[in-house]
């Protein structure tokens, strides 16, 4: 069976696990913390991070790469656009979900849950920081090209784009934030509707039980 190497509470991980439930492929999971990685782990990811997908003798890291990956092998149901121009901006929402917005949401749910669970103080300037600028510049960009219906923001089928963005979204809940809906109501809205799909909602509601085990 394919082995996602990781732990669901990180959002890359999640991503892949999305990404496989949407396409109903079966997988299992190797816990790896990617703060504490076992011995020779840069043997399957380089970078030391985490997820790996491994399937026999073929390894993969980086979701991203793991995504694309997955799309030409299993092509059905298709995450990925198949207009040349949709296709991009896909993408681009997959980098912005990866970049910019798990930096905002990190400053959060790093402080808050990661924090707490190794026993440590967490940084409340940063946690501040992230609530005050770093996740508000991230949400007005998303807000300006959420949908208003649905559960797509490219070109009406529900993809990379949406996983990258929920994904990164999940963790926010899990450090008990929510969207302002008054200040980013279509994020909110189209946010609600991603969290609703099946994938998600098995996820989320799978971590929301462990953490409130661990984080009591």
């Amino acid at each position: 069976m394919v082995r996602i190497h990781g732990v669901s509470a990180s959002p890359f991980v999640r991503k892949v696990r999305l990404a496989m439930i949407e396409k109903n492929l079966r997988y299992e999971i190797v816990p790896v913390m990617p703060f504490a990685p076992p011995p020779g782990f840069e043997a399957l990811s380089p970078l030391g991070k985490v997820p790996v997908y491994q399937d026999g003798d073929f390894v993969l890291p980086d979701s991203s790469c793991i995504l694309a990956y997955l799309e030409k092998a299993h092509p059905s149901p298709p995450l990925y656009p198949s207009d040349p121009k949709s296709y991009g901006k896909a993408l681009f929402f997959e980098e912005y979900a990866d970049s910019r917005l798990a930096e905002a949401v990190a400053a959060v749910f790093a402080e808050r849950i990661v924090k707490k669970l190794m026993k440590q103080t967490p940084d409340e300037a940063r946690i501040e920081k992230g609530l005050t600028e770093l996740l508000p510049r991230a949400f007005t960009w998303l807000d300006a090209h959420a949908p208003a219906a649905g559960d797509a923001i490219v070109e009406g089928r529900f993809g990379v784009a949406d996983i990258a963005i929920g994904t990164q979204l999940a963790n926010l809940a899990h450090a008990g934030e929510k969207i302002d809906a008054s200040r980013f109501p279509k994020l909110a809205a189209y946010v609600e509707r991603v969290f609703a799909r099946p994938s998600f909602a098995a996820c989320i509601d799978e971590e929301r039980r462990m953490f409130s085990q661990l984080v009591a």
